[in-house]
């Protein structure tokens, strides 16, 4: 084997150019990652029978049918073709937009702090959140403790682009300011997370706030690992 020369043997410069880029923000998603999100919590309050709440919620309210909304299709359109086909149910369909905010249950246990932490720490939050453009402002607005930490969220309900489609990622990067390989994004979907990372964006599959902090920990973001703001 060749001993490498001063020509062929890396430098220090070279080596710190291949280096990963330092992780410089975070880019959150929001239903189950930052917050419960199931409808159930707000249909088992109007159901009573739970067979017939798990019908209900299987063959009527389906996810498919409500990723309608996270598309930009409004509620008024949705709910009348889909009361047309259940006119049986057609006062509990009617209740999904006005009450949307209450099948949204509280923040994930530990995520409160976890932003508030980075935060604090002064580094720049963002969310893509798929969210309808209707539910989104009553929802933004009750927890505005929350998310007035973040610099800027792209909504899929105004920009009718849903995740996992490459250009609701392209469009957030260029509306945030930063590059995809300064940046941490986390989501609880696994396809939204392979669309991430195939433009070259550094994704967390989300599973529980203690194991994201500990990642956001190794790729040197500021935090401690323990849920305590780090002396500054």
């Amino acid at each position: 084997m060749a001993v490498p020369t001063s020509s062929t043997r890396p430098t220090v410069a070279s080596r710190h150019a291949r280096a990963k880029p330092l992780k410089t923000s975070v880019i959150f998603d929001v239903g189950r990652v930052l917050y419960d999100w199931d409808p159930r919590i707000l249909y088992e309050r109007l159901i009573d029978d739970d067979r017939a709440l798990d019908a209900f919620l299987r063959d009527v309210v389906t996810i498919d049918w409500h990723f309608q909304h996270d598309a930009g299709r409004d509620f008024a359109d949705t709910s009348a073709e889909l009361a047309a086909l259940h006119p049986q149910h057609a006062d509990l369909i009617a209740v999904w937009g006005p009450r949307f905010n209450e099948s949204i249950g509280p923040a994930i246990a530990g995520m409160h702090e976890l932003v508030r932490d980075l935060d604090a720490a002064d580094v720049p939050l963002f969310a893509i959140t798929n969210f309808s453009h209707e539910f989104w402002p009553p929802f933004r607005a009750r927890e505005s403790a929350m998310f007035d930490r973040f610099r800027d969220i792209v909504v899929s309900g105004d920009e009718k682009i849903v995740k996992p489609d490459p250009a609701i990622y392209r469009l957030a990067l260029d509306r945030f300011g930063v590059r995809a390989d300064e940046t941490v994004f986390v989501d609880d979907n696994a396809a939204n997370i392979a669309a991430a990372r195939a433009l070259g964006i550094e994704s967390v599959l989300f599973t529980d706030a203690a194991s994201f902090r500990s990642r956001l920990v190794e790729l040197g973001l500021p935090i401690a690992a323990t849920g305590e703001t780090p002396p500054r």
